[in-house]
C-alpha cells in the first residue's frame, strides 16, 4: 500500500470536514443546517457554534494562509475550546495538515485524540490502521504495530456499517471514502493475521481488500499477501496461483521482487500441480489481463494422486531401476497389487546403495536412503549386516556419516515406512584416481647415499 491510497482519504477529510462545518454551524446570528438528502440515514444532530470568539477562531484556522498557519490555528483552537462542538472537526484538519508536513508522530498522535472525541471516526481508524501495518512492516516495534492494525481494522470495518454521509458531501465522495478505508481495513486486519499464520481469516480480509482495489501497481501490496495465504492453506487454494502470477506481473519493475514472486510461485505450483507445465503461460494471462479478478472458470490441474503416481511408476519404471524414493512411493501409496508387484521383484535381490548413518551398532545400521529422510534426519531402512563390523570401521559407520553398502530387502512397513533389509555388506568407497603427470614431466625416484 503506497501513501498514495491514505493521502486520498486525508484529502477526503479536507472534503468532508470543510464542506460539512460550514453548513452545520450555526453563526452568532442563528445561521440554520441545510437538511440531509432523501432516502439517507438520519443526519447526526446539528453541531452549532454560538460564542462569537469560537467561531471566529475555528474560521480564522480554516482560512488560514498556508499549512504550518493552519497546525498553529487548530491547536489554539483545541486548546482554548475543548468542549466545542467542532473539535473533531478541528482535530481532522489539523490531522490532515501534520500529514502534510509530514511529521509522523504528530499525525498519529492527532488521530488519537480524534478517536477519544469519536471511536468511529473512519478517517482517523484508517489513518491508524495503515499507518501500524506499514510500520510493523518496516520492522518497528512489530508486535504491538500488528495489534494495533488489526485493532484499528477491525474497529472501521465496524465504523463503515454505521457511518452516515456528512451534510454537504456528494455521493461521490462518500463512496470514495467508504472504498478506500474498505481498502485499508481488510489489508490491516489481512495483514495482521497473516503474521499470526491464520492464513484463512488473513485470505478473508485480504481478498476483500483485493476486491475494491483497482488494478494498478498498489493492489501488490494486498495481491501478494492474498496470494501466499491462499497457497499456504491446507489443502491449498488455487486462487493463489492467479493472484501470485498477478503480483508478479506488477513486480517486473523490481527484478529482485520479481525473482522471489516467481520463485516461491512457480514452486508451489509444481506443489500442487505436480509439474511447471503452464507456469508460463499463466504469468502471461495474468499480465495481459485487465483486472484483478479471478477469471471465470479458473482451474489449475491438480497433481496426481500419490496412488496415482505410484500406479503409473510401477507400470512404467523396472521395480529393479527403482530408487529408494520410488520403492517408497509404491510401497506406501500404491494398491494392494501394486505392491505385489515390486515386492516380489526386488525381495532377496542384493541392492547396492548409499545412505546417512541415523543409528549403528556393531552388527545393525538404521540409515536414511531417501531425500526427504535425509532432510528430516529420520531412519526409512534398517540393515541387518552379516557380521560384526570391524572395529577399525566403526568410525565409517558413525552418525552423519554417508555409507555405501550392499543388502536384500527382506520386509517393509507401509506406513510410517520402513524397510528391513539383510545380509549388509559394506563397501568400501573408491579413492578418487590420482592425476596423471602433466605431459613432459618425470617422476624422479628417491635416492640414497
Amino acid at each position: 500500500m503506497k501513501k498514495s491510497l491514505v493521502a486520498a482519504v486525508l484529502a477526503l477529510v479536507i472534503v468532508a470536514v470543510a464542506q460539512a462545518a460550514p453548513l452545520g454551524m450555526s453563526t452568532p446570528s442563528g445561521q440554520a443546517a441545510q437538511p440531509g438528502q432523501a432516502g439517507q440515514a438520519p443526519a447526526p444532530p446539528k453541531k452549532e457554534i454560538k460564542d462569537s470568539a469560537e467561531y471566529n477562531a475555528y474560521t480564522s484556522a480554516l482560512n488560514a494562509p498556508d499549512v504550518q498557519a493552519k497546525i498553529q490555528g487548530f491547536e489554539n483552537f483545541v486548546q482554548k475550546f475543548p468542549n466545542s462542538a467542532f473539535k473533531e472537526d478541528a482535530l481532522e484538519f489539523l490531522m490532515n495538515a501534520y500529514q502534510q508536513t509530514n511529521n509522523l508522530q504528530k499525525t498519529i498522535e492527532t488521530g488519537k485524540a480524534i478517536l477519544q472525541v469519536n471511536p468511529n471516526n473512519i478517517r482517523a481508524l484508517a489513518l491508524l490502521a495503515y499507518f501500524a501495518r506499514a510500520s510493523a512492516e518496516a520492522g518497528q516495534n512489530p508486535q504491538q504495530n500488528i495489534a494495533d492494525a488489526r485493532t484499528y481494522g477491525e474497529q472501521g470495518l465496524k465504523a463503515i456499517q454505521t457511518m452516515t454521509k456528512p451534510e454537504g458531501v456528494s455521493d461521490d465522495d462518500f463512496n470514495k471514502l467508504k472504498t478506500q478505508t474498505t481498502i485499508i481495513f481488510n489489508g490491516a486486519v489481512g495483514f495482521a493475521a497473516m503474521q499470526a499464520k491464520d492464513y484463512a481469516t488473513a485470505a478473508k480480509f485480504l481478498q476483500a481488500a483485493v476486491d475494491h482495489e483497482p488494478p494498478t501497481a498498489e493492489s501488490l501490496h494486498n495481491l501478494y499477501p492474498l496470494a501466499v495465504a491462499d497457497l499456504e492453506q491446507s489443502p491449498m487454494n488455487p486462487a493463489g496461483l492467479w493472484y501470485m502470477a498477478r503480483a508478479a506481473g506488477f513486480s517486473k519493475a523490481n527484478a529482485a521482487g520479481y525473482a522471489a514472486i516467481t520463485k516461491y510461485g512457480r514452486a508451489r505450483y509444481i506443489k500442487f500441480h505436480g509439474g511447471d507445465d503452464g507456469w508460463d503461460q499463466l504469468l502471461a494471462q495474468a499480465a495481459a489481463a485487465t483486472s484483478n479478478a479471478l477469471p471465470q472458470g479458473f482451474a489449475i490441474a491438480p497433481a496426481p494422486s500419490p496412488a496415482e503416481q505410484a500406479a503409473k511408476l510401477a507400470a512404467t519404471v523396472d521395480p529393479k531401476k527403482m530408487d529408494f524414493g520410488q520403492w517408497e512411493l509404491v510401497l506406501s501409496a500404491g494398491d494392494a497389487a501394486t505392491q505385489e508387484k515390486v515386492w516380489s521383484q526386488i525381495k532377496g535381490i542384493g541392492v547396492p546403495f548409499a545412505a546417512v548413518v541415523i543409528e549403528s551398532s556393531k552388527t545393525k545400521l538404521s540409515l536414511a536412503a531417501t531425500a526427504d529422510a535425509i532432510e528430516q534426519k529420520h531412519a526409512d531402512v534398517t540393515v541387518t549386516m552379516t557380521g560384526p563390523i570391524p572395529a577399525t570401521m566403526m568410525t565409517k559407520v558413525a552418525v552423519g556419516q554417508e555409507v555405501q553398502l550392499v543388502a536384500k530387502p527382506d520386509s517393509y512397513t507401509a506406513k510410517p515406512f520402513m524397510m528391513q533389509m539383510v545380509e549388509g555388506q559394506l563397501i568400501a568407497k573408491k579413492e578418487p584416481a590420482k592425476p596423471a603427470p602433466k605431459k613432459g614431466t618425470t617422476t624422479r625416484r628417491k635416492t640414497t647415499h
